[in-house]
């Protein structure tokens, strides 16, 4: 293993122990949160951590071999997956996909349900790292990178849109950013596309009822309307201030005994804390925090620009989604619906963000494996 899997610095050593952290706590985590509303359902008390387990048993592997992976490889790779991404977010509309949680972004493939919008994520970052890093001529001429961004990106996350998944869009919305900031794109430009996303920001807040609803009762601080609307938030708030300091106790969570829905994802938090406390909250903000110096430290160490820019994205994708989980937890936004990185349950966002990191700590090699030569 250790010839197969050398590590060529320290940090990708701590990109990979960080992240190999985050996975076992959240199958810890899925299985204290979950274990209830699973044997109430007839699944048995641990069909939702199996289901989860089984993600991270394909999702660590494919992470491995993704890190062997040299960068020539991933700008290849760039327009396959883009391409993949696209056909499998337009068969979301077809007889394939499904609506959960009042979003249409899942796909019934038989023997799994996926959420195509996670490889989307990932589909933006290789295309837009390989196109800009390919074309920093164009960086300087706003037309020409408007035309070169804004056709793709509108195609993707418009169809995420499509399916009402507001959450995931306003990820890719930050990740896009990200991707155009770290290439080198002038602020000027970047100001003006800020400008245009808040404009389509305020029209998609328009567009759903229940979306409208939900931030309206986040604006009025959930005032009569505990049985709707407020109902998760503030049974996410009672967990969180259940945990005190130290924390209830693994496994001894109340709040996941049918009133906390969506306990073991969107909510993980604030399970976390009631059963671990501040401290535990603490440990996983830390960890988080860890994460972005690795992620940093790689983007520093990294020559090569497309590298450069792809890690920098993945590091706004993740900790801008862990950012927004945590945030509506502690109703500082509404809910949106999205996961906690690497710890929610959620096959398809565990498999492809490792992935994801997989790419990192490809470029963290500074080289490639003398196997793929």
């Amino acid at each position: 293993m250790r010839r197969l899997f050398p590590a060529d610095s320290g940090a990708f050593v701590l990109l990979l122990g960080t992240t190999l952290f985050l996975v076992a706590f959240g199958l810890v985590m899925v299985l204290s949160s979950s274990s209830v509303e699973s044997a109430a359902d007839g699944q048995g008390s641990f069909a939702e951590f199996l289901t989860q387990g089984g993600a991270a048993m394909f999702g660590l592997p494919l992470m491995l071999i993704a890190s062997r992976f040299p960068v020539s490889w991933w700008r290849w790779l760039a327009l396959p997956v883009l391409l993949t991404a696209i056909a499998l977010q337009l068969l979301v509309f077809t007889g394939l996909g499904f609506e959960y949680g009042g979003n249409r972004n899942w796909l019934n493939l038989g023997f799994v349900n996926v959420q195509p919008s996670e490889v989307a994520k990932l589909a933006l970052v290789l295309w837009f790292g390989r196109v800009l890093a390919d074309r920093q001529h164009l960086l300087d001429d706003g037309r020409r990178l408007a035309l070169l961004v804004l056709p793709v990106s509108l195609l993707v996350i418009g169809l995420v849109l499509r399916g009402g998944d507001l959450g995931t869009a306003l990820v890719m919305i930050a990740t896009v950013f990200g991707v155009l900031y770290f290439a080198g794109v002038r602020m000027r430009y970047l100001g003006g596309a800020i400008a245009v996303g808040a404009v389509l920001i305020l029209i998609m807040l328009q567009t759903g009822g229940s979306r409208v609803e939900r931030i309206q009762a986040w604006i009025t601080g959930c005032e009569g309307d505990y049985l709707g609307n407020c109902w998760q938030v503030q049974h996410g708030t009672w967990a969180l201030a259940a945990g005190g300091i130290f924390g209830v106790g693994l496994g001894n969570s109340k709040a996941k005994w049918s009133w906390l829905p969506e306990a073991e994802g969107d909510f993980i938090f604030a399970v976390i804390g009631e059963e671990l406390g501040l401290l535990g909250a603490a440990v996983v903000l830390l960890m988080f925090v860890v994460l972005a110096v690795a992620f940093l430290r790689i983007v520093r160490i990294t020559p090569d620009p497309f590298a450069r820019t792809v890690t920098s994205a993945i590091m706004v994708w993740v900790l801008f989604q862990a950012l927004v989980n945590i945030a509506v937890v502690l109703q500082v936004l509404p809910v949106l619906g999205v996961p906690l990185p690497l710890i929610s349950s959620g096959g398809t966002s565990l498999l492809v963000t490792l992935v994801g990191i997989g790419v990192v700590l490809s470029f963290a090699r500074g080289r490639e494996p003398e196997a793929l030569r």
